[in-house]
C-alpha cells in the first residue's frame, strides 16, 4: 500500500484528482479496519502502518474533511497502541520507539497542510499527548531531552528535578522556532514528585482557526508548553508574579517601515496603525546616545503638547540601548481607534540652544501576544503583554500562564507624509533615482504621444474605403470589401492586384485593388475597397485573386478576405492564408479561394489565430499602442495615456507595498512551479483594488466613446449619401452639354452597347459575348438601337415561350413566380435605369443643340419604346421604383442601423472625462511616487527601480502573452464564436472631379485585366531563382568581407608600420653575417662582441643605435638536459662512454648546482637562488612563457644570468660564466633576452636571441621580435589626454 501511495504522490500531473481522492479514502478505510480489526503489537508494526498512512496523507495531495479525520483516527489508535505496549526500559526499545513516534510526528505534519476542524485538531492534540507519553517511559531525570522536529511541527520532552526547571531556556536546536525562558517558580506548585516532566510542542498553522474566533489574526508558529508529573498530570502555572519569557520568531526580511528623522530639522513621521487589540511598539536608535526627548502620539492630527494620545519621555530605564529607546504604547492608550497616527518628536536641550545636530531612525511595529482560552475557544490576550526586545524578526512576549501561545504580527505598510513634501524634495541631490526616472517617462510619454499623433492620423487614412477606378459609373450594386495581408514575414506586395467575385449569378468584372493616395497591403493591414457590378451576382461562391508580379517585393500573403453586400449587409468570408508569388508556397500567382463555410469559420485554426491576433493588435494595452485596429474608436494616443496612467498606478502600489516582510509560517499554495502564500493573495487584490478601477474606467470610457463626428449616425449618414451619390451619378450626362455632337454620338453608342452585353452576359449565364456576335458593331445609333430592340423582345419572348411550356394548364390561370424570375426582374430594372440614363442624355443634346440630326429624335423614339416594352414586363413593378434605384440597405436597415448607432456607447463629450482621470491619476501617482522613492533612499530604491523594471518587461513579454494565448484557446475550444468586423466607422474616399473620366479610359483597356500567362510565370520563377541565388551569393560575399575585414582589423588594427622597421634594425643589428652553425666558444665569442657592443652603445642606458633606450637588463637564460639522460650500448661504451639525448620537457634538467655545475654541499638559500646562474628557475619566477624553436617548444625558466646595466658589468658576467663553464656539452638553448623602447615611434620591442642545438653540439641561431604599444595616448588628441590627466592629479 506505501508503493501504491509513493506512485500516487509521484503523479502530481494526473488529469483524474477526483479518482485518486477516491483511491486515498479507500485505503484510508482499509488502513483503519485493519488497525481496529488487528491491532499493531510491536514498535515495527506500528511503525510499518504509521509510514503508510504517512504516505497516503503525504504533500501536496488533495483531502477532504472525512478523510482528515479518518487520517488523525487512525494515528490516535497508533499512538495510543504505542503508549500502552509492554516493553522493558532497554536501549533498543527506546530506539525504536523513537524511531515510531518520528513517523508518527511526521504523518500528523502531513496532515497540517489542510483545511482544520475541531475534531482535527482534538486528535491531533491526542496524538501528540501520547507519543510524549510514550517517549518520556523511558526518560530518565536530568536526561538530555528527545526532540523530534519536522518542518512544520516539532516534540519537546524532558524529565528533569524541581531544581533544573528553571535554569536554562527550552529552545529547538538548529531551528528558528519558539522559545521559553523560565522563571523561578514556587515549590507550593508542584506535587510532592521529586521529578517534573517538560513537555513542549510548535506548530506551523494554527490549528485552532475552525472556530469562529480562532484566526486571532494569528501569523506565526504557534507553541505549548505544559508541566506534568510522572503520570501524565498537568501541572497548573498560572498567575506567576514573575513573566515567563517567550520568543516567537517571525522571519521576515531587512526591508521594514524604517524613518530616519532628523531632530535639527523635521521630526514628524506618520504611522499606520491596523489593529485596535495590537500594541504599537516603537523601536528608536538615536545617532548618539544619551539623547533626551519626548515623543508624542496623535490621531489624525499632529499632536501638541496639549493634545495627544500618548506621550513618553526617552531614554527609558533598561539595561541596553534597544531597552531604553522603546516604547511600547498600549491598546488602550490607543482607545481602539486605528488608521493614521502622527509621531512628533522633540528633542530635551538646555537653555539657550535652539537646535540640536542628531538623528533618530524609528521602526514602527504592531505585535501582540495571544493564548489560546479553552474555556471560551478563542485567542486571548489576557495575562500575556508585548516585551521591549520585539524586534520585526521575533515577538516578545510575557506572559504569566502556560498554555499554546501565539504572536499577532503586522509590520505597518510603507506610508508618506505629504505635510513633509519640501523635506523630502530637498534630499533630492542625494536620492534622484525616482524622482528623474518619473520625469524621464512623463518626457517620453510626451514624445510618444506625439508619435502616436502622427500613428492615428495614418490610420484615419487607412481606413478610408477606397472607391475603385475602374469601377463603372452606371454600375448600381455595391459590394465592399476587406482585405487582410497576413504577418508573415515579407507579407507586403508591391504588385498590381486584381480579384473577380465569382457569384451563383453572375461573376464580376476584374477590378485592380488600387489607390494613388496611400499604400495597400502592408504587412498585418486590412485594407477596404467599394466594387460596384450592375446587378446582384447572388449568393458568391468564391474570389479569384491574382497579380502581376512587379515591383521590388511582389510576394503577397494574404489573409483572408471578407465581402459585404451593402445592399442586403450579407457577408462571406474567405480563408486565404497563402502565397501568391512565384518563389513561395506552390509558386502560383493566380487562385481561386471558395467561401468559406460555418464549419471553416468555426475551426480551432481560425478561431485561435483570429482571436489571438485581435487580443494582442486590440485588447493587449501594451501591444495594441503599435498594432490597434485602425477602425478601432480607442485611439494610440488614447492608449498611450492609459498605458502611462497604469505604469504610474503600478508603480504606486508596488513601492507601497514593496519591502514588507513575508509570513514563511503561512500556509503556501502549491501549483507546479508556482507557489504563492495568502499574503501574496491579498497584496495582489489590494493592489487590484487600489490600480484597477480607475485605469478600466478609463479604458472603458475611451474604448466605448463615440467619436465627435459619429454622433447620431452622421457616420452611417455620410456613408449612406456617398453611395447614393456614387449609384446615381451619370458623368455622361452632366458632361454631355460641353461635348462634341460627334463625341457625344459615339460616347452613348458605346454605352448603349455595353448595357446590352451586359444583360445578355447575365442571360446566357456568364458566356462571354462581343459586339460582333450582336451586329453592334455598327455606329450608326439607330442601328445600334433597332439591334438592341430586336434582341430584347427576342429574348424575352422566347423566355416567355419556354416557361409556358412548362406549366400545367391549370398553373397558366394561377399567378406563377417563376425560379429565376428574382434574378431576371432585377435584370430589367437595371436596363430599364439605364435607358433612362440614355434617355436623358439624348434629351439633353437634343435640347442643348437645336441643329440635331434627325437620327437623334428617331433615337428618342427608340429608347421610348424599349422602355414601354420593359415597363410590360414588369408589370408587377413600382414605376416609381424604376425611375431611381433604392438605395443600399433599404429604409429599415437604416432606421436599425440608426438606432443602434445613436443608442450605442457614450456621448462625445464624454472623452473630456476620460482625459480628465489621466490627467489626475497621473498627477497624483507621479507626485506619491516620488515622495517615496525620496523616502526610500538611494540605496533601496535603486533596489525597487530594478525589480519593478524587470517585472514590468516580465509581465509584458511573457505573463500577458501567455494570459492571451490561454483566452485564445478556451475561446476556440469552448466558446467557438466568430466575431464579426464592425464596418461602421469606415469613410469613403473622396472621388475627383475627372473620376468619371478615368472610369471610362481605364475600362476601355481590358487586355490589361488578365492574369500572367503559365509560360509568363515560369519566365518569371527561373528569373527569380536567378535573382536570389544572386542576392544570396552577394550577401554570402559582404558577410564574408565584412568577417575578414573585422579579423585584419583586429589582428593588424593596432599594428604600427613603423614596427617592421623598427624590428629589421634590431635583427640586423644583432646578427650581421652570423654563422648558421656554432661551437660553444663561437657563442661565446658573439655574445662578447655582437651582443655586448649591441647592447651598450655611445648613449648610457641606449643601444648601439642611441634611439632605443633598453628598458631593464639583459639577461642569458639556458636550457639543460640531465646527464646521463640517455643510455648507450654496451658495445660502443668504450668508444664514446657519454650519451647526449636532444632536449625534452622530460629530460630538462630542472636541478641547482655550484659554480662549475657541481653538486651542492649545503642549503641553496632563496635569495641566492634568484642571484645565481646554476640554479634552476621555473618560468612562473621568470613570468615567461614556452618559446617555439626550430626544433622544440622550449619552456620559459631555466638557468639564468643577469648582464648588468653597464658595459663592464655585462663583460665581468661572461668572462665569469666562459671560465667556469657555464655552457657545456648538456646546453640544448641559450637565449639572450632583453626589452627596448624608441619613444620616436613608441613601440617597445621584445628581443629573443636564442641558439638552440640537437645534441650533436653545432648551434643554430634564430631571433624573435614583437613589438607592441603600451601607451596609447599618441596622435592629434594627445595633449588633450595629456592635459586630462594632469587636471585629475
Amino acid at each position: 500500500m506505501a508503493s501504491v501511495a509513493n506512485t500516487l504522490n509521484s503523479h502530481t500531473d494526473d488529469p483524474h484528482p477526483a479518482e485518486r481522492q477516491m483511491l486515498r479514502e479507500e485505503m484510508l478505510e482499509i488502513l483503519l479496519s485493519v488497525v481496529q480489526d488487528v491491532p499493531p503489537t510491536t514498535p515495527m508494526e506500528v511503525e510499518v502502518v504509521a509510514r503508510c498512512l504517512t504516505a497516503v496523507c503525504a504533500k501536496d495531495t488533495d483531502l477532504s474533511t472525512s478523510s482528515q479525520e479518518m487520517a488523525l483516527s487512525l494515528f490516535v489508535n497508533l499512538s495510543s497502541s504505542l503508549l500502552h505496549m509492554d516493553l522493558n526500559k532497554s536501549k533498543e526499545n527506546f530506539i525504536e520507539t523513537q524511531i515510531v513516534a518520528n513517523a508518527i510526528v511526521e504523518g500528523v505534519g502531513n496532515v497540517l497542510n489542510y483545511f482544520s476542524t475541531k475534531n482535527t485538531s482534538d486528535a491531533l492534540l491526542t496524538v501528540l499527548r501520547n507519543t510524549q507519553s510514550a517517549l518520556l517511559i523511558f526518560k530518565t531525570v536530568n536526561e538530555a531531552p528527545t526532540i523530534i522536529q519536522h518542518e512544520n511541527i516539532g516534540v519537546f520532552v524532558s524529565r528533569v528535578t524541581l531544581g533544573s526547571v528553571q535554569k536554562q531556556p527550552l529552545h529547538f536546536p538548529n531551528c528558528t522556532c519558539p522559545s521559553f525562558s523560565l522563571p523561578a517558580l514556587s515549590l507550593s506548585m508542584f506535587p510532592p514528585e521529586e521529578t517534573v516532566d517538560l513537555r513542549m510542542v510548535f506548530l506551523e498553522e494554527n490549528i485552532f482557526s475552525w472556530s469562529e474566533n480562532g484566526n486571532g489574526n494569528i501569523s506565526g508558529k504557534i507553541v505549548d508548553l505544559s508541566l506534568t508529573t510522572a503520570n501524565g498530570s498537568v501541572i497548573k502555572i498560572k498567575n506567576l508574579m514573575e513573566d515567563i519569557e517567550i520568543f516567537l520568531p517571525r522571519p521576515g526580511g531587512d526591508l521594514v517601515n524604517t524613518s530616519v528623522l532628523d531632530l535639527g530639522n523635521y521630526s514628524t513621521m506618520t504611522v499606520d496603525i491596523i489593529s485596535s487589540d495590537s500594541p504599537l511598539v516603537l523601536k528608536m536608535f538615536p545617532s548618539e546616545d544619551p539623547l533626551p526627548f519626548r515623543v508624542y502620539l496623535g490621531y489624525l492630527t499632529y499632536p501638541t503638547e496639549d493634545q495627544h494620545v500618548a506621550m513618553t519621555e526617552m531614554p527609558q530605564p533598561g539595561s541596553t540601548l534597544e531597552q531604553r529607546y522603546t516604547w511600547i504604547v498600549d491598546p488602550k492608550d490607543l482607545q481602539g481607534k486605528t488608521g493614521v497616527y502622527y509621531l512628533v518628536v522633540r528633542p530635551m536641550v538646555g537653555p539657550g540652544i535652539k537646535s540640536i545636530n542628531a538623528t533618530l531612525s524609528v521602526t514602527s511595529i504592531s505585535a501582540a501576544c495571544k493564548f489560546w482560552n479553552e474555556s471560551t475557544q478563542e485567542w486571548s490576550v489576557d495575562g500575556c503583554k508585548v516585551g521591549v526586545d520585539t524586534t520585526p524578526l521575533v515577538t516578545h512576549c510575557l506572559c504569566n500562564h502556560l498554555t499554546f501561545f501565539g504572536s499577532s504580527f503586522f509590520v505597518t505598510p510603507n506610508l508618506v507624509d505629504p505635510s513633509r513634501s519640501a523635506q523630502l524634495f530637498a534630499t533630492f541631490a542625494d536620492n534622484p533615482v525616482v524622482v528623474c526616472f518619473v520625469v524621464a517617462l512623463i518626457v517620453v510619454y510626451l514624445l510618444v504621444l506625439v508619435w502616436a499623433r502622427r500613428k492615428d492620423n495614418q490610420d484615419t487614412a487607412k481606413l478610408k474605403v477606397t472607391v475603385l477606378e475602374d469601377n463603372n459609373p452606371m454600375d448600381e450594386y455595391n459590394y465592399l470589401l476587406s482585405v487582410n495581408t497576413g504577418l508573415r514575414r515579407g507579407a507586403s506586395t508591391s504588385s498590381q492586384v486584381t480579384i473577380t467575385l465569382l457569384g451563383a449569378d453572375d461573376n464580376s468584372e476584374p477590378h485592380h485593388l488600387t489607390d494613388k493616395k496611400k499604400s495597400l497591403f502592408e504587412r498585418g493591414s486590412v485594407n477596404y475597397f467599394l466594387l460596384t457590378t450592375p446587378f446582384s451576382l447572388g449568393d458568391l461562391l468564391g474570389i479569384r485573386l491574382w497579380h502581376n508580379n512587379r515591383g521590388r517585393h511582389p510576394a503577397w500573403f494574404v489573409g483572408h478576405v471578407m465581402v459585404q453586400d451593402l445592399q442586403t449587409h450579407q457577408k462571406w468570408h474567405f480563408l486565404c492564408n497563402s502565397w501568391l508569388a512565384v518563389d513561395m508556397g506552390d509558386c502560383s500567382l493566380d487562385k481561386t479561394f471558395p467561401v468559406a463555410t460555418e464549419m471553416d469559420l468555426k475551426g480551432f485554426s481560425n478561431l485561435f489565430f483570429m482571436k489571438t491576433s485581435k487580443d494582442l493588435s486590440d485588447g493587449h494595452l501594451w501591444y495594441s499602442v503599435v498594432s490597434r485596429p485602425a477602425g478601432s474608436p480607442f485611439t494610440s494616443v488614447q492608449r498611450v495615456s492609459c498605458c502611462f496612467s497604469l505604469l504610474l498606478c503600478t508603480m504606486l502600489t508596488s513601492l507601497m507595498f514593496y519591502g514588507i516582510p513575508a509570513d514563511p509560517s503561512e500556509q503556501t499554495m502549491d501549483l507546479g512551479h508556482f507557489e504563492f502564500t495568502f499574503q501574496q493573495f491579498m497584496i495582489g487584490v489590494q493592489s487590484s483594488f487600489i490600480m484597477f478601477p480607475i485605469n478600466l474606467l478609463i479604458v472603458s470610457v475611451f474604448r466605448n466613446c463615440r467619436p465627435w463626428e459619429m454622433t447620431c449616425c452622421k457616420s452611417k449618414a455620410k456613408t449612406s449619401d456617398a453611395l447614393k451619390r456614387r449609384t446615381t451619378q451619370t458623368p455622361a450626362s452632366q458632361a454631355v452639354s460641353s461635348m462634341n455632337v460627334d463625341v457625344a454620338l459615339e460616347r452613348i453608342t458605346k454605352d448603349i452597347s455595353r448595357i446590352a452585353l451586359s444583360l445578355c452576359k447575365g442571360i446566357k449565364g456568364n458566356k462571354p459575348a462581343t459586339e460582333c456576335e450582336f451586329g453592334l458593331e455598327n455606329t450608326d445609333i439607330n442601328a445600334v438601337l433597332s439591334v438592341v430592340e430586336d434582341f430584347v423582345r427576342r429574348k424575352f419572348n422566347s423566355s416567355e415561350c419556354a416557361e409556358s411550356k412548362t406549366l400545367h394548364p391549370h398553373d397558366r390561370l394561377q399567378p406563377q413566380i417563376p425560379a429565376e424570375s428574382s434574378q431576371k426582374d432585377n435584370k430589367t430594372k437595371y436596363l430599364y435605369r439605364q435607358l433612362c440614363h440614355i434617355h436623358e442624355e439624348l434629351s439633353l443634346l437634343d435640347s442643348s443643340c437645336p441643329s440635331a440630326p434627325q437620327s437623334y429624335r428617331r433615337a428618342l423614339q427608340q429608347v421610348q419604346g424599349i422602355k414601354s416594352f420593359l415597363q410590360d414586363q414588369l408589370h408587377a413593378a413600382n414605376f416609381e421604383e424604376l425611375e431611381k434605384p433604392a438605395p443600399p440597405g433599404g429604409s429599415d436597415d437604416e432606421e436599425r442601423a440608426k438606432k443602434g448607432c445613436c443608442h450605442g456607447g457614450l456621448p462625445w463629450w464624454f472623452v473630456f472625462v476620460g482625459w480628465f482621470l489621466v490627467a489626475a491619476t497621473g498627477a497624483v501617482t507621479s507626485y506619491f511616487t516620488m515622495l517615496y522613492g525620496l523616502k526610500f533612499g538611494k540605496e533601496r530604491s535603486i533596489s525597487w527601480l530594478v525589480s519593478m523594471v524587470v517585472s514590468f518587461f516580465q509581465s509584458v513579454l511573457i505573463t500577458q502573452p501567455i494570459k492571451v494565448l490561454c483566452f485564445a484557446a478556451f475561446f476556440a475550444l469552448v466558446i467557438k464564436k466568430v466575431d464579426e468586423d464592425d464596418f461602421h466607422n469606415v469613410a469613403f474616399s473622396d472621388s475627383s472631379p475627372d473620376e468619371g473620366r478615368n472610369q471610362q479610359r481605364v475600362a476601355q483597356h481590358r487586355s490589361q485585366y488578365e492574369p500572367p500567362l503559365p509560360a509568363d510565370v515560369e519566365r518569371m520563377r527561373r528569373n527569380q531563382m536567378i535573382e536570389q541565388k544572386a542576392v544570396a551569393f552577394l550577401r554570402e560575399i559582404f558577410i564574408y568581407t565584412g568577417f575578414m575585414w573585422m579579423l585584419l582589423l583586429v589582428a593588424y588594427g593596432q599594428k604600427d608600420p613603423n614596427a617592421f622597421l623598427l624590428k629589421q634594425h634590431i635583427r640586423t643589428s644583432f646578427d650581421p653575417a652570423i654563422s648558421q652553425s656554432m661551437s660553444l666558444r663561437d657563442v661565446f665569442q658573439w655574445a662578447n662582441t655582437s651582443l655586448l657592443s649591441n647592447l651598450f652603445g655611445n648613449y648610457p642606458g641606449f643601444i648601439t643605435d642611441g634611439k632605443s633606450k633598453l628598458v631593464g637588463n639583459a639577461r642569458l637564460r639556458q636550457l639543460r638536459i640531465q646527464q646521463q639522460s640517455c643510455q648507450t650500448a654496451a658495445n660502443l661504451q668504450q668508444i664514446t662512454p657519454d650519451c647526449h639525448a636532444p632536449y625534452s620537457w622530460e629530460g630538462e634538467d630542472v636541478n641547482s648546482y655550484d659554480t662549475g655545475w657541481t653538486q651542492p654541499t649545503h642549503n641553496i638559500t632563496a635569495a641566492a637562488a634568484v642571484a645565481s646562474p646554476w640554479t634552476y628557475q621555473t618560468q612562473t619566477q621568470l613570468r615567461a612563457y614556452p618559446v617555439w624553436g626550430k626544433m622544440h617548444l622550449y619552456r620559459g625558466g631555466g638557468f639564468v644570468a643577469e648582464l648588468g646595466p653597464d658595459l663592464n658589468n655585462a663583460s665581468r658576467t661572461l668572462d665569469y660564466l666562459f671560465r667556469n663553464k657555464w655552457l657545456d656539452l648538456s646546453t640544448r638553448a641559450l637565449f639572450a633576452e632583453f626589452t627596448v623602447y624608441n619613444a620616436n615611434v613608441n613601440l617597445f620591442c621584445i628581443v629573443t636571441l636564442f641558439f638552440e642545438t640537437s645534441a650533436i653540439g653545432a648551434f643554430q641561431f634564430h631571433s624573435e621580435l614583437q613589438s607592441v604599444r603600451l601607451y596609447q595616448s599618441t596622435g592629434n588628441l594627445h595633449l588633450f589626454v595629456v592635459a586630462y590627466f594632469l587636471n585629475n592629479k
